[in-house]
């Protein structure tokens, strides 16, 4: 038989109102009992039931996605994940909704997420540039009792161990890793083309990068970043003049997750350059570009994982459990044309 609440009181030499308030986190209990209590749950393996739990609690947990309004393929992806996640939950009372923000606009997204109601969201995952407006607007959300992890772009000050996303500079290691290798020792330049550098996984992965090709490769020069701010006609211009002006150029690393601009643009001005393209994130565009061969390899991580994973540790937080690392640990993926 599995420990019960009452074999946990006993346990803890508390009463059943007190082990009540310590596992759904409410006030009033110190920390000394709070501390009996989860030390006792250690020692005779209690678990609790969840579905018990959520069905006492008289309603379900709602938790929503903060993503950004404007976007391309990999957005699309998460959104559809994120319905694949309400579809999903119904059956264990969780409830899943998009929040979308004006994320180029720090105060407009700093004045979205301040209408975020704990009366509307248990939790949400927030994938936002790292500015001081919205790091602002979690901490808000945080104090009025909203739990809060950030979601693919990482937010430094509400804690690592709840980034739910990839290892960034890892990521960008792993680019010039193969950048480097593909190259086979030829010497030239590579160029680096993004949406904006002032993303924390964008710098986190042109450091990964730069970090491999110096010490590895010196027979590439790695270039400037480009920035396209996600503007079609500057995208192409950009990649215009980047064609004309090296005429070295070995490879290019799209930096981003939203390839398909970059791509077009390459396969209208440069389809007769050889190049070693590497791109981020499994989209349709990058998809096709693989099998055409105008894809050397894809950096990617799994959507669905990745919303699955949010949900459970903003679920686990909201029951005050702790959620399986092992499970939730995003995985960096290697895609070629040979394993799609």
């Amino acid at each position: 038989m599995r420990p019960t609440t009452k074999d946990l009181a006993k346990a803890a030499g508390v009463s059943l109102a007190t082990v009540d308030r310590v596992l759904n986190g409410r006030p009033g209990v110190r920390k000394t009992t709070v501390a009996a209590v989860n030390e006792a749950i250690k020692e005779i393996g209690f678990e609790r039931n969840q579905l018990a739990a959520t069905l006492a609690r008289k309603r379900g947990y709602r938790f929503g996605f903060v993503l950004p309004k404007e976007g391309d393929e990999f957005l699309k992806e998460i959104l559809l994940r994120v319905r694949e996640a309400n579809d999903t939950g119904r059956a264990e009372m969780i409830a899943v909704k998009a929040i979308r923000i004006e994320d180029h606009d720090p105060h407009r997204a700093a004045r979205a997420l301040s209408k975020v109601s704990p009366e509307d969201f248990d939790g949400v995952a927030v994938m936002a540039p790292e500015t001081p407006q919205i790091r602002d607007a979690i901490k808000r959300m945080r104090e009025r009792g909203i739990i809060t992890i950030p979601f693919i772009a990482n937010q430094q000050d509400i804690g690592k161990d709840n980034f739910v996303g990839i290892n960034n500079r890892a990521a960008g290691s792993t680019a010039g890793r193969l950048m480097g290798r593909f190259s086979c020792g030829k010497t030239g330049t590579v160029a680096v083309i993004n949406d904006t550098m002032q993303s924390r996984d964008s710098l986190e992965r042109r450091l990964g990068f730069d970090a491999v090709s110096n010490e590895s490769f010196p027979n590439l020069t790695v270039l400037p970043s480009l920035e396209t701010f996600g503007d079609p006609e500057r995208t192409h211009k950009i990649v215009e003049t980047m064609l004309n002006a090296n005429a070295d150029l070995l490879g290019v690393y799209i930096i981003g997750s939203e390839a398909r601009v970059p791509l077009e643009a390459m396969e209208q001005l440069g389809h007769d350059r050889d190049l070693i393209v590497l791109a981020h994130e499994r989209t349709p565009t990058t998809t096709s570009a693989l099998k055409e061969g105008k894809l050397a390899a894809v950096i990617t991580q799994d959507t669905g994982h990745l919303v699955r994973s949010a949900v459970r540790i903003l679920r686990a937080k909201c029951e005050n459990r702790s959620a399986v690392t092992s499970q939730e640990r995003i995985r960096t993926e290697i895609l070629i044309a040979e394993n799609l």
